[in-house]
C-alpha cells in the first residue's frame, strides 16, 4: 500500500478529524521480498546469508574471538528507486553481521560491539565471495534468499510513542486499531517482513528510545544527561528489519526479529559504525 492508498484508508476508517496527525505518522519504506535460491547469485547481489561478498583485506567481522553470522547484503543500486528520502548513497553494498549466538539484545550500552554494518563502496570487481569461517556455527550459516525492493507505506503500532501530546478520543484509539489489524491487508500480517526504513513491526519496547539512550552510553532515561538525546530519538531510522525467515533458517529468539538502527546524521555520513542493534520476541 502506498502513501495516498494509505491516506484514503484514514477517511473509510473514520479518522478524519485526525487527519493531521495520521498524515504525519506514514512513513515510506523499502519492503523486500525474500526467495530463497538454490543457484549462486551474482557478486555483490541483494541478499540474505549465504557467504558474504567482501574486497580483499577485508576482514570477516569478529565478537571477541567469535566470527559473527553474515546476516545479509543490501546493493544500493538495487533499493536506489525506493528511498524516497535519498537517505542512501547510489552505489556500493552494505553488508550486516551479528552475534552468532543471539545474546546481543541491544538492551543495554555493554552490548556494543554485537554487530557490525560494513559500507562497501566499490563495486562488484572488488568484492570476492568469503568462505565461511570454520569456527562459525552450522546454525549461523544462513541459506541463500534473493531480495527484492518495492515501496510500502508504514504505519506505527503505537501513536503516542510518536505524538506525545496525543489526543484522540477511545473511539478514534479503537479505529486506529481496527484499521492497523487489516493494515495493509490481513495476508499481509502471515507473511514476512523485512524492510528498510519506515517504522518496524515493533514487538517490544520502544527502539528509537533505547537506540538514542545506549548507543551514548546512558541507561536511565531519567538521567538529566539523557535529555538532549532523547529530545532526538526521532532521528534514528530503521536502517534494516530482519524477520525469522524460515527459508533461510534464520530464526531471532525463536520468532522474533532483528533490528538495525542509526541516527540520521550519522546515516547522512555514511558513519555506519554508528548502528544500534535490537533483538526482540514474543
Amino acid at each position: 500500500m502506498n502513501r495516498d492508498e494509505t491516506l484514503l484508508a484514514f477517511n473509510a476508517a473514520g479518522l478524519q478529524r485526525v487527519r493531521t496527525d495520521m498524515e504525519s505518522l506514514v512513513e515510506n519504506s523499502i519492503r523486500l521480498a525474500s526467495r530463497l535460491v538454490s543457484t549462486a547469485l551474482p557478486v555483490g547481489a541483494s541478499r540474505l546469508g549465504g557467504q558474504p561478498d567482501l574486497p580483499d583485506g577485508e576482514a570477516w567481522p569478529l565478537l571477541g574471538d567469535a566470527p559473527m553470522s553474515f546476516v545479509g547484503q543490501i546493493r544500493l543500486e538495487d533499493v536506489a528507486p525506493f528511498d524516497s528520502n535519498g537517505w542512501l548513497p547510489k552505489t556500493g553494498l552494505l553488508s550486516f553481521f551479528y552475534d552468532q549466538n543471539q545474546e546481543t539484545y541491544g538492551a543495554s550500552p555493554s552490548d556494543c560491539g554485537g554487530w557490525k554494518v560494513l559500507y562497501l563502496s566499490g563495486g562488484p570487481a572488488s568484492l570476492r565471495p568469503r568462505p565461511f569461517p570454520d569456527s562459525l556455527a552450522q546454525e549461523a550459516r544462513f541459506k541463500v534468499c534473493a531480495l527484492t525492493p518495492a515501496s510500502e507505506a508504514t504505519l506505527p503500532g503505537s501513536p503516542a510513542q510518536h505524538l506525545p501530546d496525543l489526543q484522540w478520543s477511545p473511539d478514534e484509539v479503537h479505529r486506529y486499531e481496527d484499521l492497523l489489524a487489516n493494515y495493509p491487508s490481513a495476508q499481509d500480517h502471515t507473511e514476512l517482513h523485512h524492510r528498510m526504513f519506515g517504522h518496524p513491526e515493533q514487538i517490544q519496547d520502544d527502539m528509537q528510545l533505547q537506540s538514542a539512550l545506549y548507543a551514548n552510553n546512558l541507561e536511565d532515561p531519567d538521567d538529566p544527561a539523557a535529555a538532549p538525546f532523547l529530545a532526538r530519538k526521532a532521528d534514528w531510522k530503521l536502517l534494516l528489519q530482519v524477520d525469522s525467515d524460515y527459508n533461510a533458517g534464520m530464526r531471532w529468539a525463536s520468532s522474533g526479529r532483528l533490528y538495525f538502527w542509526i541516527e540520521l546524521q550519522a546515516l547522512k555520513a555514511l558513519a555506519f559504525d554508528r548502528t544500534w542493534v535490537v533483538l526482540q520476541s514474543e
